[in-house]
């Protein structure tokens, strides 16, 4: 009987191991091939909400490194959510990239039926750069500090009013966040747009506001509004003296704007690898880092897994924040 059996099995494994292996060896055969290849044509960028600068330094040096043209084609309608439809429902072969944001991060917690699912339609490549909130006031307002800031707001609870360029933008979650952390009463103002919103700023309408760095530094230089604190986990190297709003008491306090890189869930893993691995190399070049800084953003360079992780922590922050808050969709 032990014969026989050892012979069942010598012909089990003679027999459908070698074909088994080969099955497997054609099935991934296609996308070794593609991502070998990849790209032997032209690739486009997609942009939504926001500037397209990261991606047009992106498409040059992709151009130059790959001698494939690539293309930035700008879809900043509905908050990103066309551009963000448009990837999605894209080829998966690598061809079809989205400049992504926060905003989309923002609109999965907050679409009621968006046309299409980020987290899952999505897929992260490279967190490109985060851009640093900053924290401003009017400069008539008698505080110089965060402590300072909430002490007034509890002495005037309901008093205070925060803008933003909208409802459910980061500066509105970040608002939300102070209010939450502080355990202060603000009005939200939210205003069409981060311009009008700094406008009445200074004009003293509102005297708060969060905003991205790069829409405020030449602001606070020039003495036109006063910062008080940064809300990423490190200081801002363009604006060192300003202290993050962890260092002030709250160390849970971390809340950053960002731009990565995103591609349809299902595009090749290999082809996923090499975009990230050449993006990378682009993101840590000499020549490329003082256009970056300087236009107020500030780079990352990390794996696909660390995006995948950023991604979701930011996902999960806001939802506790639009929970809190009852923060509801226009």
């Amino acid at each position: 009987m032990n014969k026989y059996l050892y012979q069942l099995k010598f012909f089990i494994f003679s027999y459908f191991l070698p074909n088994l292996l080969i099955l497997l060896i054609t099935a991934l055969l296609p996308n070794i091939t593609s991502a070998q290849e990849y790209p032997n044509k032209p690739i486009r960028i997609v942009v939504g909400p926001g500037t397209d600068l990261l991606a047009r330094i992106l498409a040059d040096k992709l151009t130059e490194n790959w001698g494939q043209p690539v293309i930035v084609d700008s879809k900043p309608a509905a908050g990103g959510l066309i551009a963000g439809d448009f990837v999605a429902k894209a080829g998966s072969d690598g061809y079809t990239l989205l400049l992504s944001s926060s905003a989309y991060t923002i609109n999965s917690v907050l679409q009621v039926k968006p046309s299409f699912d980020f987290a899952k339609d999505l897929r992260p490549v490279n967190l490109l750069a985060t851009i640093p909130i900053i924290l401003v006031v009017n400069n008539q307002l008698p505080v110089e500090n965060l402590k300072e800031l909430i002490d007034l707001a509890k002495s005037k609870p309901g008093k205070l009013n925060y803008a933003s360029s909208g409802n459910g933008t980061p500066a509105h979650l970040a608002g939300e966040m102070l209010k939450q952390a502080g355990n202060i009463d603000l009005l939200h103002v939210p205003y069409k747009g981060i311009t009008p919103a700094i406008t009445d700023l200074m004009g003293g309408q509102v005297q708060i506001m969060f905003a991205v760095a790069p829409a405020v530094i030449g602001l606070i230089k020039s003495g036109k509004l006063k910062a008080i604190s940064i809300s990423s986990a490190q200081r801002y190297k363009l604006l060192p003296e300003i202290p993050t709003i962890a260092e002030q008491g709250f160390p849970e306090f971390i809340y950053v704007g960002w731009n990565g890189i995103h591609v349809p869930t299902k595009t090749p893993s290999e082809i996923i690898q090499k975009l990230s691995s050449e993006i990378n190399k682009i993101m840590s070049q000499a020549t490329i880092l003082p256009r970056i800084d300087s236009a107020g953003f500030e780079t990352f360079t990390g794996n696909i897994k660390d995006f995948e992780n950023f991604q979701q922590q930011d996902i999960n922050r806001i939802k506790k924040i639009v929970k809190e808050a009852n923060i509801k969709p226009d």
